[in-house]
This record gives C-alpha cells, sequence and structure tokens, in this order.
C-alpha cells in the first residue's frame, strides 16, 4: 500500500513539472509579443531611423556651414526616439525630399518620415499616418517688385512648386475656382524653386505658408491669402501598427503636456 502511494505521489510530481513546463513555454510567445515587431526590430537595431528635410528652415534644415540638422520636425524626431529606446539622440535623421520620401518607407530604410508630409486620402491608402502634429494653407511667395499682390494677378503667370507634392493640385483648384489660368513648374527642391524665382523663371514660389517663412528675404512677401489647409502627419510603412500606435499616444501626450506649443514657439510656428 505504501509503494502505491509513493508511485502516485510520483505520478502526480511529474505531472505537475509537465504542467509547469508547459505554463512557462506558453507564456514565452505571450512575453515576446509584448512588444510589437515593428517597435522590436528598431530597438534590436538600437537606433530609430527617421526620414526629415535638409532643406526647410523652421521644420527640418540641415546648416550648410556646421552641418546641424535642426527644426520642429527634427526636435519630434528626437522625442519618438526617446520614447522608443530611451534616448533621443539614438536617432539617424535621414534626408528626404517630397518625391523619395515615400519609396525610402516602401523599402524600409527608413521606419517613419517626419517632414511636412500632408495627410490625404490617397496617401493614406500607401502608408500609415499619425494623427496631425501640425497645420497649414498653401501660400506664395513672390517678389516685391512683381507686381502680384493676390492670387488673381497670378494669371497667364508661372508658379514654382515641389514635385510630388500636394501644391500642385491645391494650385490649380484654385485657379480653376477663380477662373484663371496659371502654369505650374515643378522643382525637386524648395532651393531649386526659389533660385527660380530669382531669375524669374517662375513669377510666384508655393508651398506651405510655414515653410514659405523660411525662404523670406528683402526682396519677397508673402502675400496674406491662404487655402487648401493641410495636416502634416508623420508617415510610417503600412502595416506598422504597433509603431502607428505607440506615435499616435507620443504625439498626444506631447499636445497634452505642452511640449508641442512649447516647440512651435521655440520655432516661430503660428
Amino acid at each position: 500500500m505504501k509503494k502505491m502511494k509513493f508511485l502516485l505521489l510520483g505520478v502526480l510530481l511529474l505531472m505537475g513539472f509537465v504542467v509547469a513546463g508547459c505554463s512557462q513555454q506558453a507564456q514565452k510567445p505571450q512575453e515576446s509579443s509584448a512588444v510589437p515587431s515593428d517597435i522590436k526590430a528598431i530597438k534590436d537595431r538600437g537606433v530609430l531611423n527617421v526620414g526629415v528635410k535638409y532643406d526647410v528652415p523652421k521644420f527640418g534644415f540641415k546648416d550648410p556651414k556646421t552641418g546641424k540638422i535642426e527644426g520642429y520636425e527634427i526636435d519630434i524626431a528626437h522625442e519618438m526616439a526617446k520614447k522608443i529606446l530611451g534616448n533621443p539622440d539614438k536617432v539617424n535623421l535621414i534626408a528626404v525630399t517630397p518625391k523619395t520620401r515615400g519609396p525610402l518607407l516602401d523599402n524600409g530604410e527608413v521606419d517613419m518620415v517626419i517632414a511636412t508630409f500632408t495627410i490625404t486620402p490617397e496617401r493614406e491608402k500607401s502608408f500609415n499616418f499619425s494623427i496631425p502634429y501640425f497645420t497649414d494653407g498653401v501660400a506664395l511667395l513672390v517678389k516685391k517688385d512683381s507686381g502680384i499682390k493676390s492670387f488673381a494677378d497670378l494669371n497667364g503667370k508661372t508658379v514654382g512648386v515641389a514635385q510630388s507634392a500636394t501644391t500642385k493640385g491645391a494650385i490649380e483648384a484654385e485657379a480653376k475656382a477663380k477662373g484663371i489660368k496659371v502654369n505650374v513648374l515643378e522643382f525637386a527642391s524648395y532651393p531649386e524653386i526659389k533660385a527660380a524665382l530669382e531669375s524669374n523663371r517662375v513669377q510666384a514660389f508655393s508651398t506651405d505658408g510655414a515653410i514659405l517663412y523660411g525662404y523670406l528675404d528683402d526682396s519677397t512677401m508673402l502675400l496674406p491669402e491662404r487655402f487648401a489647409p493641410q495636416n502634416y502627419g508623420i508617415a510610417m510603412k503600412k502595416g506598422n501598427d504597433g509603431l502607428l500606435k505607440l506615435v499616435n499616444s507620443t504625439l498626444e501626450d506631447m499636445q497634452k503636456d505642452g511640449t508641442l506649443a512649447k516647440l512651435k514657439e521655440k520655432w516661430g510656428l503660428k
């Protein structure tokens, strides 16, 4: 009888070890899945790759003298690195243009793009977009001696815009609404458009108002009109939903605690 009791006790102990082992194995996948795979990939790499502008003063600009990259969106990129990796400096800032930012997201060279990327229904079909972190309208920069005082004065004239930006469509829609004819010429970068304005190749430089403030000088002025309001969002690869959730929660926190407002004030943005 005693042997039977010992045998039964041994079986029960063995079953307990087996159950415990199965329980531990069952817990392992849960532990690894606690961090979404898209965020885990960034953590494992140890650096956050962010596509930013190098040619937009106040938002993302690389100083040709110092090589320093700074601006409102650069500060947001550092905040994202701090949230994901615990260190605001663990961020690799990669230059993008309106034409290259989408492909760089698609091929995985950047984890996110913070580069005056406006949110549109068409773009949302291709990328995950965060909640807006800035809202602006399309504006026009012209020479002071051009005689252009309003959008209507652009009838028969040429407007320079960035390639692959939403500005071209906004200009064409506004021209149609006002019943005038406007020619639109696309350029690869903002400095190229500014140079074209200076040489009279175009009679107006158009993009979002806050961007144009960075290109104002003694010979130019911003027209007072604003049209086609646009929201800027942080873009991520489609399917990176864990990263999207984290980015949105970070932006919401920055909005609530006043960080975004302080950064706008720091860079003179309205």
